[in-house]
């Protein structure tokens, strides 16, 4: 049996086995062209009543490589009825995973209410839109909850006299 074992017919065995899985693998491979640039992962509104604070944001991972000097930015709905806030951020180079973009400090936000973000990424001269996606955010909660004036101040959370009380 031994004798039938040639380095030829080893040769024919593997290839005849390999080639196989390999068109296999081929056919089911995912295309990172077809990928999105991004992938939002969360997100939402942010209330700190002790600074007076309202923003609200989102994480994005990387679903393929950006080019250096590639620009992400996002267009957040003003709560107040003004015009959006944008947010860019400049991508520093493929090693890159994940970002997080956040607005502003807004006010005006109401409960139940959908606020739109509008997230691109343009190439790196901003002259060529690479992907765009319209998202939605909504709070739980209005910001009548968040106090005009900060209640702490400095970095130990001393007390703000202007905030009385």
């Amino acid at each position: 049996m031994l004798e039938r074992l040639t380095p030829a017919r080893l040769l024919a065995a593997a290839c005849a086995l390999l080639v196989p899985l390999f068109v296999l693998g081929w056919l089911t491979r995912e295309d990172p062209a077809e990928k999105p640039w991004l992938q939002v992962m969360g997100g939402g509104f942010i209330f700190n009543y002790r600074v007076a604070d309202v923003y609200y944001g989102f994480t994005a991972a990387v679903m393929r490589p950006l080019p250096t000097g590639t620009i992400v930015e996002a267009a957040f709905e003003d709560p107040a009825g003004g015009p959006p806030h944008v947010v860019r951020q400049r991508v520093g180079g493929a090693e890159m995973t994940r970002l997080a973009l956040r607005s502003p400090p807004v006010r005006g936000v109401e409960a139940g209410r959908d606020y739109a973000v509008s997230l691109r990424v343009l190439d790196r001269e901003d002259e060529h839109l690479l992907w765009s996606r319209d998202l939605a955010f909504r709070s739980n909660i209005s910001d009548t909850v968040v106090p005009d004036v900060p209640l702490t101040i400095g970095p130990g959370y001393t007390r703000n006299p202007a905030a009385g009380g």
